[in-house]
């Protein structure tokens, strides 16, 4: 399959994300007084999960090009 490290590496992406949607809205519904503060610090660390997997795309990505 063409490109299968990088496919394989934007699904973890947007399973991590996701995760970490769930787990700020589910925070944010428990403690309604900090839903702004929630989603914040929310926003800011799906921010850096996508900031720390852009390194690995590149290796996926190269790693594809290479084999194909």
């Amino acid at each position: 399959m063409r490109y299968e490290r990088t496919l394989l590496e934007v699904l973890h992406l947007a399973a991590g994300v996701a995760a970490f949607t769930a787990m700020f809205a589910a925070a944010a519904w428990a403690y309604p007084q900090g839903y702004a503060t929630i989603w914040n610090v929310g926003f800011v660390t799906m921010a850096a999960v996508v900031v720390m997997s852009v390194p690995e795309f590149g290796k996926a990505w190269a790693a594809d090009r290479v084999e194909n």
